[in-house]
């Protein structure tokens, strides 16, 4: 089912529950119970050793190359290699930070830690509390951080209060959200600075020296294997590409389907899965979005090792279609077409003569 089609089934359930709570309650518990049977909620602790083992080895060599190979092509090109890696390390935080790995928390944790502040530079606890209130609340227009104020729109009303660059951005935000993606890495280090100034962070003291480490550990062997001016464009790209590969796998997830206004009511399992959109299943899919194009899935049980997610993908999509709760899965391409319409639907306002997508179909 269509974006579209979906945002007309939830209409008048936006402020008023779906059905009974009884029978709200059982649906994800008879859910969860079918998975739960299925096995699919054990931990995978053999597997995720084997991803560890891999993600370290890749980003090792990539160091490794930089430090043998003295080509300044061979070092842009390795830059960006270290970026897809980057991203692969990314969704082992995220995984980490869902407590999929290991039964032990503290071990999660301890994951969590090493990748995200002493390996990427991104504070590992900005990360949980961010993304723990996404969860909650996922495509909330009030309560999802990932769809709050900031340079990109995603309600007329955030378009309508843009001024200066910002509303000219807002305004040609379809044109510029692949070029503006490539900042993503940018602004999550500056956010993780900003979330342990605030000190929420239950290990503030551990995170702060974690990132000084990362930091200087990370520039000193960049200068050492490669110089000083060749670093800097190793950082650069590195950056830029790893940032824009996580945005690009993350935008998928809920940008351009249905919102939920702050009055609505809903069940845990309609507000997970109208929210999300699946990005179509193949094995390199999967590799290459850790499997978070199954968003549906993981929305439900975020706590799934990544591992089984796909099976866990038959049993939901049937259930929910047994429930006539509408699930909506569609191609990468098609993804980001979306997307793409979505914003410029929502910076049309802003763009001189240009009318809604909504009031040109009327017209």
């Amino acid at each position: 089912m269509r974006p579209d089609a979906i945002c007309n089934w939830l209409e008048p359930s936006l402020r008023v529950d779906v059905l009974p709570t009884s029978a709200i309650a059982s649906d994800y518990a008879q859910l969860k119970r079918l998975v739960e049977q299925a096995g699919l909620l054990r931990k995978q602790p053999g597997y995720y050793v084997l991803l560890l083992t891999t993600n370290t080895l890749a980003f090792a060599a990539c160091f490794a190359i930089l430090g043998l190979v003295d080509n300044p092509w061979v070092t842009a090109l390795t830059a960006g290699m270290l970026g897809v890696v980057s991203g692969q390390l990314g969704f082992q935080l995220h995984d980490a930070g869902h407590q999929q790995m290991f039964a032990s928390r503290r071990a999660n944790t301890v994951i969590g830690f090493i990748t995200g502040n002493l390996l990427l530079g991104m504070s590992h606890g900005w990360w949980v509390d961010k993304h723990n209130r996404h969860h909650g609340n996922p495509n909330h227009v009030e309560l999802d951080p990932d769809i709050s104020v900031g340079v990109i729109a995603y309600t007329p009303e955030q378009a309508a209060d843009k001024r200066g660059l910002g509303r000219f951005i807002a305004a040609n935000q379809a044109y510029l959200f692949f070029p503006l993606l490539f900042g993503l890495g940018w602004v999550m280090h500056v956010s993780g600075v900003r979330f342990l100034a605030r000190g929420p962070s239950r290990h503030r003291r551990a995170e702060a020296i974690g990132l000084a480490l990362h930091a200087l550990a990370y520039l000193a062997l960049l200068v050492v294997l490669v110089g000083p001016w060749r670093a800097l464009l190793v950082v650069v790209i590195q950056k830029c590409v790893g940032g824009f590969y996580l945005a690009s796998v993350f935008a998928p997830n809920h940008k351009g389907m249905p919102q939920v206004e702050a009055e609505a009511e809903m069940d845990f399992l309609r507000s997970q899965v109208l929210t999300a959109r699946n990005v179509a299943s193949h094995p390199l899919t999967d590799l290459l979005y850790g499997s978070l194009n199954y968003q549906i899935e993981h929305h439900l049980f975020p706590t799934m090792p990544r591992r089984n997610v796909r099976r866990a993908h038959a049993i939901v999509r049937q259930f929910c279609a047994d429930r006539g709760v509408p699930y909506y899965e569609t191609s990468i391409l098609q993804s980001y077409r979306e997307i793409l319409s979505f914003l410029h639907d929502i910076g049309a306002p802003l763009r001189p003569g240009s009318p809604r997508r909504g009031e040109a179909a009327e017209a």
